[in-house]
């Protein structure tokens, strides 16, 4: 295993060397087996209380950890300078294929972009992006990886006080629209040319003789973004706290907090109970992510003109809804398009909020549809039966103008629909083990997010609806 250290040598302003601070009586918990194979790293990292690397303890060679500076908009508003607080770049790790990822550690302690945290992670926000992550690469979602958990007996103060943990994080990049931010808004182009630079060369690298580089290098990025949106509302995902600092550049799910999957089927969903407004809630994210590109594009304005800048982002809406009409489409079953099909969708979307039906299993359930038939396991989830049948109706008639057999359409509605997502429910659950030091139901819900199409006989649970008390969960920007 080798490392490399582009982002130290080659951006020397852009970050300050930091060292891991140690956890007290840190220890490997759990490791993502899969991920560490794709990456052909040694077992023997993994074996009994783990590398010390994984509890902040000692670096593995080569290793050069930084803090990497970035500032950005947080709900709106112009925050400043902020920074890797509590996390550290540790390396890229070069790969068998040529390429390279970064190794990130989150929860390393107090770097000089703390302000007035703590540097540190909690066993709590530390599963829930473990799995969190896992669940959305499940489900073919653009993402970063989570690859190692290690607990601890350090107190830690959130609301009340925890457990600190650290997560070893692995992404093609760390890049993030703030990057851009921090270095326009000190008015420094020169810096934001060499990062608009060194992001082509290392990820865009066709692009890197192009006389129009910047354009064409904008333009994707505006696509990866819309086309990470669009998959998020096709999922029945929400972040949470969409702010420019925790956007990446390649479009990758970055930063888990307060995220939440839909229970009940709510456009309104705000997952993040620090969102009094409701700014980040689940209809709004497509706007959320257009008014970040905007931010990102001001600060790119020293590399492209105006109109440059408005054709890569005129690209935005029709790449969005491109992608979420192909994934609705797919999650109805559908093989063509027609101009109904808008309709029918509006309507059972209409349905399903006005009974508050459960996103996930609404769909899967819908995939048991057999054209012929005038019954549907999916009828007992509706009280206004009525209604429903007069969609299905509509929605049988379309089915057999497809002229389609039932075996394919079901074959393709279930490897669109998933039969289980990460409901916070299932997330407390392993966050309850983990403190416990028993990495049981962690594992179990690792075992099933990796591939949530299809459920093995013992965790054919995780499709109900969540209990009762999942309602009284709330999560917020500390988680």
């Amino acid at each position: 295993m080798r490392f490399t250290n582009t982002w130290f040598n080659e951006l020397p302003e852009m970050y300050q060397s930091v060292t891991p601070t140690p956890l007290q009586n840190g220890r490997l918990l759990y490791h993502n087996a899969p991920l560490s194979q794709q990456l052909q790293l040694d077992p023997q990292l993994f074996e009994g209380q783990g590398h010390p690397l994984f509890s902040g303890g000692e670096l593995l060679a080569d290793m050069q950890p930084l803090a990497q500076v970035y500032s950005g908009h947080q709900f709106g508003v112009w925050a400043g300078q902020l920074g890797d607080g509590r996390g550290l770049l540790l390396g890229e790790q070069s790969l068998s294929d040529g390429g390279k990822v970064d190794w990130h550690l989150k929860g390393a302690g107090l770097t000089p972009y703390s302000r007035s945290g703590d540097g540190r992670a909690v066993i709590r926000s530390t599963v829930r992006e473990f799995l969190a992550s896992e669940a959305l690469h499940g489900l073919g979602i653009p993402t970063t990886r989570a690859l190692t958990l290690a607990i601890s007996d350090e107190p830690v103060r959130r609301e009340q006080t925890e457990r600190g943990a650290m997560l070893v994080r692995i992404a093609d990049s760390h890049l993030r629209f703030g990057h851009f931010e921090h270095f326009f808004y000190r008015n420094q182009p020169d810096q934001v040319k060499q990062l608009a630079d060194y992001a082509i060369r290392h990820h865009w690298p066709e692009l890197a003789e192009q006389a129009d580089r910047y354009q064409l290098w904008f333009a994707d990025i505006v696509r990866r973004t819309a086309r990470l949106i669009g998959l998020w509302q096709s999922v029945g995902f929400a972040h949470g706290v969409m702010n420019t600092d925790n956007m990446s550049l390649l479009g990758l799910t970055l930063d888990y907090g307060p995220y939440g999957f839909l229970d009940k089927y709510a456009p309104s969903f705000i997952c993040n109970h620090s969102d009094y407004q409701g700014r980040y809630s689940f209809e709004h994210q497509p706007s959320a992510g257009l008014w970040n590109l905007h931010r990102l594009a001001h600060a790119l304005s020293p590399l492209m003109d105006t109109e440059q800048l408005k054709q890569a982002l005129s690209g935005y809406e029709s790449e969005l809804m491109n992608t979420w009409g192909q994934q609705m489409r797919g999650k109805l079953g559908l093989f063509t398009a027609t101009e109904q099909d808008n309709d029918l969708l509006s309507e059972l979307l209409a349905l399903m909020a006005a009974e508050g039906s459960d996103y996930t299993r609404t769909f899967r359930l819908l995939s048991e549809t057999e054209q012929h038939q005038a019954q549907s396991p999916l009828r007992d989830e509706f009280i206004d039966r009525a209604a429903f049948d007069h969609w299905f109706s509509k929605y049988r008639q379309r089915l057999v103008q497809e002229q389609v057999s039932d075996s394919k359409r079901r074959d393709r509605m279930q490897g669109i629909n998933p039969v289980v997502v990460l409901r916070n429910y299932l997330a407390q659950e392993a966050i309850n083990g983990a403190e416990q030091g028993d990495p049981q139901r962690l594992a179990e819900l690792h075992q099933a997010l990796r591939n949530p199409y299809q459920l093995a006989a013992d965790h054919q649970s995780l499709f109900n609806r969540p209990p009762e008390w999942s309602q009284s969960l709330e999560i917020s920007c500390s988680s």
